[in-house]
């Protein structure tokens, strides 16, 4: 059959690619003129199959107020006259209970072990460039009851099929030399941290571009600076969609458009509980000490990546969360904020008075859902499906959503358990 999927960015091409492979005729339609232009360009880089606890979890109601209070806060709220802002929010705080942490947690490690799965097994038959290491992630805490409180963590994880090693201050600083600086004031707070040693990096921008070229030439349609304005059903059924393009038919259709995947399915009767929290990431030339592994400051909310860019050493810094509706307008404040917290955790990893230009600063907008779960699968329409709400894992996630959403399509039972995923009625 034909599909079009509506969505350019690693999850749209994941769900073209197993589409593709399974003999469908695919065209993929995004609104920008290359692929993976939106979120998926410039993460955090880390492929964190391990690591995948809810945003949700029972920790974070008291720490909120205090992160309101402050201008250099992990998380900045700006409220709006958005009825789907406020809904989005009180659904995340009914959601803030141990219970509901640890089923996600429960499901999404589900999901992220079969994309581990699945991107080794890409990788080894499809040649893809885009700096792919498995070279492990420390996250470090800075007080003892949050090291503690991530120790029990491990032991929940561990019957749930994770490796990870609870390590103390000495053992992360001999794990990773940049925290060891006499200058890193990240390493001076360390009192603890969870390694884990599977864990694996890329540029995903690099391989959307790579996974492009090889989907098109499986024959697969790219129809690119194309803005879809709306799904048109006839007879209980999506006939067509009309683009900026004209009119877009085909059998089926997945929309894999992030934080934009509300609007057009708000109009066939489907709300989806997805609100944009945006994140923030620089990409800085290293040329002094920087990690060698995947490092995240816990209490900070930055994660810190190597890359390697063709031979050339890079460092991907990425972080917090505005919840500031859908501008994604790089706001000054928070990349000075982002180019201090680089500074104090590696303060010789690169030349920090260099222009903004050669830090290539960015802003994305990640799809969240209130619990941290995707949705996937059928919808009340019978040929429309839906791939979004990945929220910050897009990356990690994304072959093994369109794995199961292609499944989905052919009639097949998905690799994995489907259970919460599904699109709320």
């Amino acid at each position: 059959m034909h599909v079009a999927v509506l969505g350019a960015g690693v999850v749209g091409l994941a769900t073209a690619h197993y589409l593709s492979r399974d003999g469908h005729e695919v065209t993929v339609v995004d609104r920008n003129d290359g692929v993976g232009l939106e979120t998926s360009y410039a993460n955090g880089a880390q492929l964190s199959y391990s690591y995948v606890a809810p945003l949700a979890g029972p920790g974070v109601l008291p720490k909120i107020p205090p992160w309101l209070l402050r201008r250099d806060s992990p998380l900045r709220f700006y409220p709006a006259l958005d009825v789907q802002q406020w809904r989005w929010l009180i659904e995340f705080v009914l959601a803030c209970n141990r219970a509901q942490s640890d089923l996600t947690t429960r499901r999404l490690l589900a999901l992220s072990f079969y994309s581990r799965r699945l991107m080794h097994a890409l990788l080894a038959n499809i040649a893809l460039d885009f700096g792919h290491a498995t070279n492990g992630k420390l996250v470090v805490f800075s007080d003892p009851a949050g090291f503690e409180g991530a120790r029990r963590l491990v032991d929940y994880q561990r019957s749930l099929g994770c490796d990870q090693d609870a390590l103390d201050r000495d053992a992360c600083l001999e794990l990773e030399p940049a925290l060891a600086s006499a200058g890193s004031r990240l390493g001076r707070r360390v009192v603890g941290g969870i390694y884990t040693r599977s864990e694996e990096v890329g540029d995903c921008y690099r391989f959307c571009v790579g996974l492009e070229r090889h989907l098109a030439g499986r024959g697969v349609r790219f129809a690119l600076g194309t803005s879809i304005l709306a799904l048109r059903l006839g007879s209980g059924r999506i006939t067509h969609a009309t683009t900026s393009a004209g009119d877009l038919s085909a059998d089926a259709f997945v929309i894999a458009l992030g934080v934009h995947a509300p609007a057009i399915a708000q109009p066939l009767g489907i709300r989806l509980p997805i609100y944009p929290l945006k994140g923030y990431s620089l990409t800085l030339p290293v040329i002094g000490a920087a990690p060698r592994i995947s490092v995240t400051d816990f209490k900070r909310k930055v994660v810190y990546a190597p890359l390697d860019n063709a031979g050339i050493a890079e460092l991907r810094v990425a972080g917090m969360a505005d919840i500031a509706r859908y501008s994604t307008r790089i706001d000054p404040v928070r990349m000075k904020q982002l180019v201090a917290e680089t500074r104090s955790a590696f303060p010789e990893a690169t030349d920090f008075s260099a222009s903004p230009e050669r830090m290539q600063a960015w802003s994305g907008l990640r799809p969240a859902t209130p619990k941290g779960t995707p949705l996937l699968g059928r919808t009340h329409v019978p040929n429309l499906f839906l791939n979004c709400g990945q929220g910050a894992l897009g990356w990690t996630l994304a072959l093994a959503c369109g794995r199961v959403v292609a499944d989905t399509i052919e009639g097949h039972p998905a690799a994995i358990g489907m259970d919460g995923f599904a699109v709320p009625t």
